[in-house]
């Protein structure tokens, strides 16, 4: 492989260029077949020749090249500890904000989560929940960067992210003055026993600093994740991924009753 094809991958880990290529990684068997299969374009495939020897020729008609790489190659481009067999240089998505698409469900506004694991993760369990709009305010970590990619484990297909600050919670509150907006806090309304709605916003927070002053303005339902005894002593918070899980499960449930 070309020194400088090695270099422009590389350089794809790094915001910056993400952002002026427009393009993003994405790793791994499943996530780069599943990427060929969906809407997103899917610029370069660079796989060993026995993942490409499995892959039918009419699959790979849209990608517009494809590499055979060996063992050593592949760990030089690589972003894994332990690469697999495939990668894939692919279009980052735009979407268009639709509010009132938005407010047909369920959809998560993350306020500054930074780390990469915890972005993906939530990004996976958006996609378990079937909740389609994932927004990312100030100071999050890029849904696109390669650990976040390979965190959601294919999500990132399927859940449309968007930036966004919080102009937003202005035109939401423009187009429907009382939707409802959650957001977790450790003081608020026992989210057991709080009515919860199928049309709603949930806030998370960041990792150490929770949701943010700027943001909690917008925030019409406070919920707080009871801890079990209530008079015992435990852990001061939860990871900002299991808070999320919690939350978005919790919701569902009541969907279902």
């Amino acid at each position: 492989m070309e020194k400088a094809k090695l270099k422009f991958i590389r350089s794809l880990e790094q915001k910056k260029y993400r952002d002026f290529h427009k393009l993003f990684i994405a790793e791994g068997d499943k996530t780069v077949r599943e990427m060929i299969a969906s809407s997103l374009i899917t610029k370069c495939i660079l796989a060993k020749k026995t993942w490409l020897e499995q892959i039918p020729e009419n699959f790979l008609r849209n990608v517009s090249e494809i590499i055979e790489i060996n063992d050593k190659e592949l760990s030089q481009v690589s972003f894994l500890k332990t690469p697999n067999q495939a990668l894939a240089i692919a279009q980052i998505p735009h979407y268009s904000l639709d509010i009132t698409e938005l407010t047909d469900g369920l959809s998560l506004y993350l306020d500054g989560v930074q780390d990469p694991g915890n972005m993906g993760a939530i990004i996976r369990l958006a996609d378990w929940f079937g909740i389609r709009h994932v927004l990312c305010g100030k100071g999050c970590a890029d849904p696109f960067s390669p650990k976040t990619v390979q965190a959601t484990m294919g999500a990132i297909i399927r859940v449309k992210t968007y930036n966004a600050d919080e102009t937003f919670f202005r035109k939401l509150k423009k187009r429907q003055p009382d939707f409802p907006v959650f957001g977790t806090f450790l003081e608020g309304e026992n989210l057991y026993n709080t009515p919860v709605s199928n049309k709603a916003v949930i806030v998370m927070g960041n990792e150490s600093k929770g949701i943010s002053e700027e943001v909690a303005q917008h925030i019409n339902r406070h919920l707080f994740i009871p801890q079990y005894p209530s008079d015992g002593q435990t852990s001061e918070s939860l990871n900002v991924a299991t808070a999320a899980a919690i939350v978005c499960a919790e919701f569902r449930s009541r969907d279902q009753c």
